[in-house]
């Protein structure tokens, strides 16, 4: 299996609700280190698994609506603790959409799936990973 993977980066505010997040049922802001790896069995007919210009901006494209935001605020997420792990899928899904519409190029419609890993330091981090 072939991957290119990218980068970009992500500041949100948020708070959880329930015990087990202890002081972080608090308003608090995280700031993510985001990856977005691209896989696919085989090169595609230019050699490469996706245009990574094309992979670069559709990221930040992704990030673009949660970043600077109070997730509390946003009525998509009414109701829902927006861990690492939920936004990583969360993200992986609009890249999928991405490559759906098109956005990342006719040669990324062959890509197998699509992994989302969010560093919360330098020390923990979680991943979503889904098929194309």
């Amino acid at each position: 299996m072939f991957s290119i993977t990218v980068r970009d980066h992500v500041m949100i505010a948020h708070s959880f609700r329930g015990e087990v997040f202890g002081p972080a049922q608090r308003l608090h802001g995280a700031t993510y280190i985001v990856d977005a790896t691209f896989r696919r069995a085989d090169l595609d007919a230019d050699g490469i698994v996706v245009d990574i210009g094309l992979a670069t901006s559709g990221l930040g494209a992704a990030l673009a609506d949660l970043n600077y935001r109070n997730l509390d605020d946003e009525p998509a997420f009414a109701g829902v603790n927006t861990s690492t792990e939920f936004l990583a899928k969360v993200i992986a899904d609009r890249l999928a959409e991405k490559v759906q519409a098109g956005a990342l190029g006719e040669g990324a419609r062959g890509l197998a799936g699509i992994a989302v890993t969010l560093h919360e330091s330098h020390v923990a981090w979680a991943s979503y990973e889904r098929a194309l």
